[in-house]
């Protein structure tokens, strides 16, 4: 066929796929009805153009009574993701379960020809993110990941910036942020449901935002430190919590990654301090300071300073926080998803960019544990 026939082939594929899209409402389905659960449902009940139609649930009752809740009558409950995916035929899934079975809800969704928005993090092992990229890969399918703070205008900011060449050749980034106290519960806080902690849970946004500016470069190596202090004492936790506390509540790594950049990171879910330090861009032309949040889960943490010279004096010019227009973040996320399935487009969060922050979380955790360097060798997909 010429080359011109499989372009018109392909765009009638995506005229035929956005009509029938046009023609009835997208299927979707929830697994894991915990916590995020509820923002995700809260936003597809926004969207005109979706429906809920089934909900799983390893908890007995749980996706029950989460479907009363919604008011999701017509939405069928599962015990499993398996039964779900196997009883239905859905056009989306959000995959809202605990960290340490993203990867193979988020296969076995692929597998079963479904588009699917994995939350963050990805996964918890270098190997299973590329397990999932593999899957994908195989299926045709989109599989976006839950970064919705990419859809923040100053978030998008920083990175316009550091493309632009204001800051020349980067050299070095410092980031991070944390909590002086602020711990969550539930499955967050043991390996066999979370696998990582701050590290995986904020660590992974803080990480974004700065490879996401500067193109997401390969990390070569990491050397990495984890603890767990506050978690595992009961002047901070309840007895029963501290008992079961097995993964970090601070992390901090230096990290070098291709183009001669360092990047010195630091996360935290308590400390003795309110920030670990704001986030900072160092080029040889300019640096760029970010006020630090707690989690980077939203937008910065107040007026951006680029720091240059003009001719041939040291200037510092404020960025001011751009005010947010339109729908929220979530919702933005949510629905950036669901426009690339109707359009036939790629995953605005892919997982050929977050394979790279899943390797820095698995390398600082290696690196932790193994007390040296480690090398980051990405595996081939």
């Amino acid at each position: 066929m010429p080359i011109g026939d499989e372009v018109l082939s392909s765009f009638t594929q995506k005229v035929r796929q956005e009509r029938t899209y046009a023609e009835r409402k997208l299927k979707v389905g929830i697994i894991g009805t915990g916590w995020i659960a509820e923002a995700h449902v809260e936003s597809y009940l926004r969207q005109p153009d979706v429906e809920i139609v089934a909900l799983a649930d390893l908890i007995d009752g749980k996706a029950e009574a989460f479907a009363r809740r919604y008011g999701l009558e017509a939405a069928r409950c599962y015990p499993d993701h398996a039964s779900m995916l196997a009883a239905e035929t859905l056009d989306a899934v959000s995959v809202c379960t605990y960290n340490v079975t993203h990867a193979e809800c988020a296969i076995d969704a692929l597998r079963a020809g479904v588009h699917v928005l994995l939350e963050k993090p990805m996964c918890v092992t270098l190997d299973e993110a590329a397990d999932i990229m593999r899957a994908e890969k195989a299926s045709g399918k989109i599989l976006t990941v839950g970064f919705q703070p990419r859809m923040d205008e100053n978030m998008q900011m920083i990175r316009k910036i550091v493309q632009s060449g204001a800051l020349g050749e980067v050299y070095y980034i410092q980031t991070g942020g944390g909590r002086r106290r602020g711990i969550p519960n539930s499955t967050f806080i043991e390996k066999k449901t979370a696998g990582i902690g701050a590290l995986g849970d904020i660590g992974c946004y803080s990480l974004d935002m700065v490879l996401n500016a500067i193109g997401y470069p390969r990390p070569l190596t990491a050397t990495g430190y984890t603890s767990n202090f506050f978690g595992t004492s009961t002047e901070y936790q309840k007895p029963e919590d501290a008992a079961r506390f097995d993964v970090d509540d601070f992390a901090a790594a230096f990290i070098r990654l291709e183009g001669n950049i360092m990047l010195d990171f630091r996360i935290s879910w308590a400390m003795h301090l309110d920030t670990p330090g704001d986030t900072v861009i160092l080029g040889r032309k300019g640096a760029l300071r970010i006020p630090s949040t707690e989690c980077w889960n939203g937008t910065v943490g107040g007026p951006m300073t680029l720091y240059h010279d003009v001719a041939g004096e040291q200037v510092e010019t404020v960025i001011p926080v751009l005010e947010s227009h339109g729908p929220g973040l979530f919702d933005r996320k949510i629905r950036s998803f669901l426009d690339a399935i109707i359009a036939g487009g790629t995953a605005p969060v892919p997982t050929s960019q977050i394979l790279y922050n899943q390797a820095i979380l698995d390398a600082i955790a290696r690196s932790a544990a193994l007390g040296r360097e480690v090398e980051i060798v990405i595996p081939n997909i």
